[in-house]
């Protein structure tokens, strides 16, 4: 929602933190909060309080206003602390896909590789993968920078998040029912274009990204949650003033959720591809796919070490499941 936890880093300079942070980071109960996993835009109304109402076309005179209010619900769901996911995800990219296993804990966000291309890890690379991941537990300052590189990221991201009602005009675009992934299955999402809003004012450079996109977004009008948006770069932006570098025009995101129970919704594919150069000699290219999928919910108070043993307990049981770790590379 990392939402899984998404960096992409080029000479030291975290590319995406300037292009769309809302990818970069995936964490539970939002896109807002995960990029990312990660990647995760993400608000909390209780159904109850919906009950027997149904979304209508004319329900909605105000597109802005409905992108207000599922922004303003995804901020809150993305600082709810009450619930947290053990899930999979699978990130494909021109080099082949990479399977892991993720939990999310009070102190960080754990995550275990388990499979390469489909396949399970060789009895080395699992040593060596486990390894990696306990050096956190070995050296707490390890671990306390991973969660201050997370702290960063979701911070990055609520400041796309929240202008999002600003930086963009938007307009009816008609409806789609929920699917698998997208939104709540059959239930009507309602669609709507956008475009920026030509009297924005980008208040840092992490927004400066917003005034050269446009695209769509589906949203649950009931629920006031943010089922997809697909955005598409129209004009080149340069990021760092054009110091650092620029995206070319053309690149293009697609971050959907679901719900996954309980009124709980978390990300459930991102896809990224830009094309651009960093410090103005280097190419840059980013082309991947995640899709996340399996969430159990975990004990809220869950450390980090308790999370990495329940990683090793869930990789046991996909080896003994190899028809798993199949449907996860597909």
């Amino acid at each position: 929602m990392q939402p899984p936890v998404c960096y992409y880093r080029v000479n030291g300079v975290n590319v995406l933190s300037q292009v769309l942070p809302v990818v970069n980071s995936i964490s539970r109960n939002s896109i807002a909060r995960s990029i990312v996993h990660s990647g995760g835009w993400i608000l909390l109304l209780t159904a109850a309080s919906f009950a027997g109402q149904q979304a209508t076309v004319s329900s909605y005179h105000d597109p802005a206003e409905l992108v207000r209010k599922a922004v303003q619900n995804e901020i809150k769901a993305a600082n709810d602390d009450t619930a947290r996911f053990l899930f999979r995800g699978t990130k494909t990219t021109p080099k082949g896909s990479t399977t892991r296993l993720y939990v999310e804990t009070k102190e960080a966000i754990a995550g275990l590789v388990v499979a390469y291309n489909g396949k399970p890890l060789t009895p080395e690379q699992r040593h060596s993968e486990e390894a990696r991941v306990e050096r956190f537990i070995n050296h707490p300052e390890e671990l306390k920078k991973k969660r201050e590189l997370e702290r960063e990221s979701d911070e990055r991201t609520m400041r796309i998040v929240r202008a999002l009602p600003d930086a963009f005009l938007f307009e009816y675009a008609g409806e789609e029912p929920g699917s698998a992934g997208i939104g709540r299955a059959d239930d009507p999402l309602v669609k709507l274009k956008f475009q920026p809003n030509p009297r924005y004012v980008p208040p840092t450079r992490v927004e400066e990204v917003l005034t050269g996109m446009q695209g769509y977004v589906l949203v649950d009008a009931v629920r006031y949650r943010l089922a997809s948006i697909d955005g598409t770069l129209f004009k080149q932006v340069s990021f760092g003033w054009g110091i650092l570098g620029h995206l070319d025009r053309g690149g293009r995101f697609m971050v959907q959720q679901q719900e996954v129970g309980d009124n709980l919704w978390e990300i459930s594919s991102m896809s990224l591809r830009f094309t651009g150069k960093i410090l103005l000699v280097k190419n840059l290219s980013i082309i991947s796919t995640e899709i996340f999928s399996g969430f159990k919910q975990v004990p809220s108070d869950l450390t980090f070490a308790q999370a990495l043993e329940l990683l090793k307990k869930e990789e046991s049981a996909m080896a003994d499941n190899p028809s798993a770790s199949k449907l996860a590379h597909k």
